[in-house]
């Protein structure tokens, strides 16, 4: 056969983002204080853009100028262009590994939500800044671990999902779903994440955590892996039951009780929560007098970007070189694109914003105990908008109303069964329900966590009694035998 040159045709996939599209999406993800970050850099970098009053300005006329007009960019909304990756009037740009994750974006994957975490962190207020977050130290193990873009994705997405001690709550099957992937690519992606420092993190369990922590320092054999499995009759005291199941002597199980006992059961404690310095709301809540809501933007930390076109005209003007003219038409068509960007993302966080305000209306008007079980597709159907910019939407902002400030995320709960055979109530507003029992229960008759299923039945909840004693140890409260202990000491104080 002759070696020769020839033309073939080849149909293949990519993906493929325009600049402006990226641009787009990382606006949907930052807070307002991030977003006036963002706009000091442009205004450094751009001599056509300047802060303008918050009040709105009557528009200028338009320059009669060929160049103004081609490059004002009459666009989609923000989120038809996330759904159909494409920009009006913009070149393809090809994103590979490498690309994703030096330009990746940090509001959909880095935030460190807690949507179903199974534990309370820290309150707003004590949040410091200071140490990376254990989001942040996940995340820089991404690219150097994979350069499969698809896959870094995917670990991102777990990484936000964990909670700051480091477990993943959310079970795989959903995230699958939520993510639209195949549940073998999230497990894989978890087992990814699971080889990150510490060790430990991204376990569903305490004991794959153990078991993580056991097999890096190759301490997992079949004995330890039957004690770290039975975890809960070493809790009991049954060592000797334990010891015949392990097969090992006193000796050989002392010191796998004392390797064990080595272990860090919460790996992602040891990083910081992100924290110190108070949380500024995005989002403003309050009452109208007919009883529906204000819903606005913080303009406080929002600042107002025009373009300067008199300027432009002015420069315009003065340019005779062909090389400056066409890198001052680039600053025009970045200027204009930037303002409409920043424009839509007003109204698409606004709308997401009310979207959500009208779903938990009960929270809002009643506390916690009416808060609704939510989904990231609940708001995005009601808005029709995609689940993916509702999520960037709802990352690393804050709203603030009468009960505090919460971040938008706190609003998806996952739903738990009802007494009638449906999931009516949100996990916190079980929560709370467990914690009101259990601070209202006389400290000579303390709750079982059985007599909790009958109350919280009588309530609505219809809950196995596993379920309440995992909210129970999310929200810090002991077993029965443990309260009585506490109040009896407390009482003979």
């Amino acid at each position: 056969m002759a070696l020769g040159p020839r033309l073939d045709l080849r149909q293949s996939q990519s993906l493929v983002m325009t600049p402006q599209l990226q641009q787009a999406i990382k606006l949907l993800a930052l807070s307002n204080l991030e977003i006036e970050t963002f706009i000091g850099d442009a205004l450094d970098a751009n001599p056509l853009l300047e802060i303008g009053d918050n009040a709105p300005s009557p528009a200028e006329p338009l320059p009669d100028d060929p160049d103004f007009r081609r490059t004002t960019l009459e666009t989609s909304p923000v989120d038809q262009l996330v759904s159909e990756g494409r920009a009006d009037e913009d070149r393809p740009l090809d994103i590979d590994a490498a690309a994703l994750d030096r330009d990746r974006d940090t509001g959909d994957w880095s935030a460190d939500s807690r949507i179903q975490s199974g534990e309370a962190g820290p309150e707003i207020d004590e949040r410091g800044a200071g140490e990376p977050t254990l989001a942040e130290h996940l995340h820089a193990q991404v690219g150097p671990a994979t350069r499969d873009p698809r896959t870094a994705f995917i670990a991102r997405h777990l990484i936000g999902q964990l909670d700051e001690a480091g477990y993943l709550i959310a079970p795989l099957r959903d995230i699958a779903a939520e993510l639209g992937v195949a549940l073998a690519e999230v497990e894989a992606a978890l087992a990814l994440v699971q080889t990150f420092d510490p060790t430990g993190v991204g376990a569903r369990s305490l004991s794959e955590c153990l078991a993580l922590q056991a097999k890096e320092a190759d301490r997992y054999d079949p004995c330890m892996a039957r004690l770290i499995d039975n975890l809960e009759l070493l809790a009991r005291g049954e060592i000797p039951r334990l010891k015949r199941m392990c097969g090992v002597d006193d000796e050989d199980f002392a010191d796998m009780l004392a390797e064990l006992r080595g272990y860090d059961p919460k790996p992602g404690r040891r990083f910081g929560s992100g924290g110190g310095e108070p949380v500024t709301p995005d989002i403003l809540i309050t009452p109208r007098a007919d009883g529906g809501w204000n819903i606005q933007l913080n303009q406080a930390t929002l600042p107002r970007l025009i373009v300067n076109r008199s300027y432009y005209v002015e420069m315009r003007g003065a340019c005779d070189d062909k090389a400056a003219r066409g890198w001052l038409s680039d600053k025009l068509a970045d200027a204009n694109w930037l303002v409409k960007a920043l424009d839509q993302r007003q109204k698409t966080i606004l709308k997401v914003a009310s979207e959500l305000v009208k779903q938990q209306d009960g929270f809002f008007r009643h506390g916690v105990s009416q808060l609704r079980p939510l989904t990231l597709r609940t708001v995005a159907e009601a808005i029709s908008m995609h689940e993916s910019t509702v999520s960037r939407v709802t990352s690393n902002k804050y709203l603030l109303c009468e009960r505090g400030t919460f971040e938008l995320k706190y609003f998806f709960t996952s739903g738990v069964g009802g007494a009638d055979g449906e999931g009516g109530a949100s996990a916190e507003a079980v929560k709370a329900a467990i914690k009101q029992l259990i601070d209202a229960e006389d400290a000579k008759a303390i709750l079982s966590d059985d007599a909790l299923v009958d109350l919280l039945k009588a309530r609505g909840y219809d809950l196995a009694r596993r379920t309440v004693a995992k909210y129970r140890e999310a929200i810090g409260l002991g077993s029965s035998v443990q309260r009585r202990r506490q109040k009896a000491l407390a009482g003979g104080r």
